[in-house]
């Protein structure tokens, strides 16, 4: 029997050349899977941009060119006007005031409720903490209609009917068990050695909880800040619900009024798509404005530690 000796020498330069081969097909793939990418990103930013670009596009037409056919990307002539006459239609600075007054104590209600109510079930040691936090969770899985017309019997029975009460009150009452749940994350996350040191400075729990805990969760009340903000300026349903008067709404009813069947017309959609745009800018502003702690805060939201 004849064994067939191999140089070690052709073994080596062998595997050498396949992996050399290997990779130049894996570089080679790179620029294909890159391009997939990006042609992806592109196609699903484009179905997300391509409604405001035609909001903006019927903003910027007349009355009578909106449903012209075939239809135009860009009108023949920019009716800039339409952003003061659509507002003007629905008495947007009133409104716009209302929508910020509500927004604003809605948002310092609900997000120092629920960062005290995280702080109490995070760091503080009590009988029944855990059923709490339970409760604070398992309500979550109620829809919010369900509740709607027992409230709405409370709150005509008290007098706060046709009053921002019944949108402002209850966020102070820890309206939003998500925020509760994602404070309490974050305190769990922070090493109780911080508040043993602060203890023997002589610090108590509202000074821990104001000038050292409030900012180490910084990204996670920036993150409650602003998903509290899109909440309130897009609720509908409980200002149309519990508010009468017309001076009296916020943006979000006011906006309705172009299309109601109750205008008595047909709607112009120039002035409604013009008001929209003003009416969006808000929540794009806050948003990109603190992106990155809204990235920050939700993302490590799944790195906290159970203690």
């Amino acid at each position: 029997m004849t064994t067939l000796q191999t140089d070690p020498g052709e073994r080596s330069t062998g595997s050498a050349g396949r992996r050399s081969t290997g990779s130049a097909g894996s570089k080679g793939r790179r620029p294909v899977r890159t391009a997939s990418w990006y042609v992806t990103a592109l196609f699903i930013s484009s179905v997300m941009v391509v409604p405001l670009l035609w909001m903006i596009t019927i903003a910027l037409k007349s009355r009578s060119t909106v449903f012209e056919l075939p239809p135009r990307l860009l009108p023949r002539d920019f009716n800039w006007s339409n952003f003061i006459d659509g507002p003007e239609a629905i008495h947007f600075p009133r409104l716009l005031l209302n929508s910020g007054i509500i927004t604003a104590l809605s948002v310092l209600g609900g997000v120092l409720t629920a960062m005290m109510a995280g702080y109490a079930l995070a760091r503080l040691r009590f009988p029944g903490r855990k059923v709490w936090f339970y409760l604070f969770v398992g309500s979550m899985l109620l829809p919010g209609v369900v509740g709607l017309i027992p409230l709405f019997q409370l709150y005509k029975s008290i007098g706060w009917y046709d009053t921002w009460l019944p949108l402002i009150v209850p966020a102070f009452f820890g309206g939003n068990p998500l925020f509760i749940f994602l404070a309490r994350q974050y305190f769990l996350a922070i090493p109780y050695s911080i508040d043993e040191a602060a203890k023997i400075d002589g610090a108590g729990h509202f000074r821990i909880f104001t000038q050292v805990m409030l900012p180490l969760t910084r990204p996670a009340w920036i993150t409650m800040a602003i998903l509290a903000f899109q909440a309130s300026w897009n609720d509908f349903l409980n200002p149309l619900v519990y508010l009468y008067s017309a001076e009296k709404w916020p943006l979000s009813v006011g906006m309705a009024s172009f299309i109601s069947p109750f205008a008595g017309q047909t709607p112009n959609w120039s002035y409604y798509m013009a008001a929209n745009l003003l009416y969006m800018l808000p929540p794009l502003i806050i948003f990109f404005v603190a992106q990155r702690y809204f990235i920050q805060g939700l993302g490590s939201l799944g790195s906290t530690t159970q203690k």
